[in-house]
């Protein structure tokens, strides 16, 4: 068997934080070099209580973000272990089992690196920043994306302050929205600071609005969406909607009015009452309005309108004016840690929502013309 710990070889390559869900998964266990180390990357104890399952199984369960053929393809590798013994993929996991999965590289070394990348602050002081974050900026490292993160530019920017360490997991992000999703964040500077928001957020005393155009036009004028909101069991890449009564998934609620109708879209504002993952756009997938240009969620096609040559053009040059979900984190408000003084703090939509929803201003204003 190959030994198990050895110096970081020079030719490793970098490590993420979910190293199976790398595209160079080694080929199976007998076309390797049985002298090449292995590190280890997750250790997983199972309870005592725990009923027989079989190993990849178990492993999907308790590291979600792992597809089962990732998982498969390392335990062929021989890269699952229990105890100190590789095992098949059809082992079945038994009670105080210790499970180990290793890798032929070493862990990425996932410190937050100052780079000197643009922010627009709102507002700053000795307990939070308040930023507006543009759309295509990734919040916080992660696979694909090491660099070029808002966390690395507040590493930029707080460089000269070493007692604002972004690195100390007990500061910065108190919540997140996605890269394609513009709007506020606020974050805390000091561990008190994150501990008062995070239970904020938690006890649901935050204001969070949204602003989105999402296809197709409402009967009502408002309304309120509740589901739970766990991954897709179809598309891992998705998150889904579950009753509200399942044991699946996170409790979730969306309060929806709208702003504005241009008949086969319309823009509305979401309220959270809780702030799961992709939940605005997850929640209007699931009664039938998708976010416009929303890719993973299928608001990239034409789903309402005509089947004119002219409409299809309109619907191309509205995706090329805002290449994204046309989502926008608009308000934010909460109770100012240390003063606690409520604070809100308001984001006009960009400028490409705001070109996008002009069109269809347009188009509204051509049809009444005609």
């Amino acid at each position: 068997m190959r030994q198990q710990t050895s110096p970081n070889r020079p030719d490793a390559q970098p490590d993420p934080l979910d190293p199976l869900a790398q595209p160079d998964m080694p080929e199976p266990l007998e076309d390797l070099d049985d002298t090449l180390p292995l590190y280890e990357h997750y250790r997983l104890p199972v309870d005592p209580k725990q009923k027989l399952m079989r190993i990849d199984k178990y492993i999907i369960e308790h590291l979600p973000n792992i597809s089962r053929n990732r998982i498969q393809r390392a335990a062929d590798a021989g890269f699952i272990l229990v105890g100190d013994q590789p095992v098949k993929r059809s082992y079945k996991v038994k009670p105080l089992d210790m499970i180990r999965i290793m890798l032929d590289r070493p862990h990425y070394d996932n410190t937050i690196t100052p780079e000197d990348i643009p922010l627009n602050i709102l507002y700053e002081d000795n307990d939070i920043i308040v930023v507006n974050k543009p759309a295509g900026l990734v919040v916080h490292p992660g696979h694909g994306n090491w660099h070029g993160t808002l966390l690395n530019a507040l590493a930029w920017h707080l460089k000269d302050h070493p007692e604002y360490d972004i690195n100390n997991p007990e500061i910065g992000l108190v919540h997140r929205i996605d890269k394609d999703t513009s709007g506020l964040l606020v974050i805390a500077k000091t561990a008190d600071a994150k501990t008062h928001l995070g239970r904020q957020f938690f006890n649901k005393t935050t204001k969070r609005e949204y602003n989105a155009l999402v296809w197709g036009n409402f009967n009502e004028d408002h309304g309120r969406i509740e589901g739970n909101i766990a991954r897709n069991p179809k598309d891992r890449m998705q998150m889904a909607v579950f009753p509200p009564d399942s044991d699946i998934g996170k409790h979730a609620v969306t309060h929806w009015s709208v702003i504005e109708r241009f008949g086969y879209t319309t823009l509305v504002s979401c309220k959270l009452e809780t702030g799961r993952t992709h939940q605005i756009r997850v929640h209007m997938r699931h009664i039938g309005h998708n976010l416009f240009n929303d890719e993973r969620y299928g608001g990239n096609q034409i789903l309402k309108g005509t089947t004119s040559s002219h409409y299809r053009q309109f619907i191309e040059n509205c995706f090329k004016a805002c290449p994204r979900q046309a989502l926008h984190a608009k308000t934010l408000g909460f109770e100012h840690p240390t003063t606690h003084q409520h604070m809100m703090f308001t984001s006009e939509l960009p400028a490409d929502m705001t070109a996008l929803i002009q069109r269809w201003r347009t188009l509204g204003n051509s049809s009444k013309q005609t």
